[in-house]
């Protein structure tokens, strides 16, 4: 078993294994033990692995924001002395992965962007998210909140992924909802463009959550990014597909040992 860690900042965070730094970031409303499949790759790899504002044991509630987030964990990374890391986001973790970058990109030895975003257009916004948003009030006053999602996430509606994401995905409700308003403020079309580090884009073959086209728009904009389709996946392709999910960034991650 893993102790957290609680940084300076008051970010609790997971801190094990050997090897160059990777830091795994949670989606909206999950928490940090969520990557639990993944850690495994401790036996090449330093991992960390936080709980953002308002998440999990995170008990800051103040300032929900993404470019917060971001500052939370460059600053997490500074007090580790850190210098630079790869740095693996999920989701709305993706998006706080690629504000990492526009804040220090120094910081960033290769960005892992799986089932995420960069921008929603008034369009997109309607079709994802405001023709959801009163079936979502009514699921969460019924207390469904946790099995709605899961149908929205999940490809494979076993019971043992359905418990497994139901013990990691634990939403607050106002954090839920504000981290929400934030997401649908993220705008990184310019940014994507000047990404200079060797970037690895991941979509599930059947995200109803993210569309992997959402990812392909991406890939378009990144300088020499690879683009994976994980198929027979949801939006968690950590759960759905553990084996093929870490061989894939074991592989990436190598690759960037070699290159260097």
């Amino acid at each position: 078993m893993v102790n957290a860690r609680i940084s300076e900042l008051g970010v609790p965070y997971l801190h094990f294994g050997e090897g160059e730094p990777l830091v795994l970031i949670h989606g909206l409303g999950e928490v940090k033990e969520g990557w639990s499949n993944q850690y495994e790759l401790a036996d090449q790899f330093e991992l960390i692995i936080p709980d953002l504002r308002g998440h999990g044991d995170c008990s800051r509630t103040v300032g929900i924001s993404i470019p917060n987030f971001a500052r939370d964990l460059i600053g997490l990374l500074k007090e580790l002395g850190i210098e630079n890391a790869h740095i693996l986001g999920l989701s709305m973790g993706g998006a706080v992965a690629q504000e990492m970058y526009r804040q220090a990109p120094d910081l960033c030895r290769s960005l892992m962007l799986v089932s995420t975003f960069h921008y929603f257009p008034q369009k997109l916004k309607r079709l994802l998210f405001n023709n959801r948003k009163e079936k979502f009030e009514d699921v969460t006053k019924a207390g469904k909140q946790t099995e709605f999602l899961a149908h929205m996430a999940l490809y494979s509606w076993n019971k043992t992924l359905m418990d497994t994401f139901s013990h990691y995905f634990r939403p607050k409700h106002f954090i839920f909802l504000e981290s929400l308003k934030m997401c649908l403020e993220v705008n990184n079309r310019s940014l994507l463009p000047e990404i200079k580090v060797p970037t690895l884009i991941i979509g599930g073959q059947y995200d109803s959550v993210l569309p992997v086209w959402i990812q392909a728009s991406m890939h378009k904009l990144i300088p020499h990014s690879e683009f994976i389709i994980l198929r027979n996946t949801g939006h968690l392709a950590k759960l759905e597909a553990k084996d093929r999910f870490n061989q894939v960034l074991r592989r990436f991650l190598n690759q960037q040992k070699i290159a260097v």
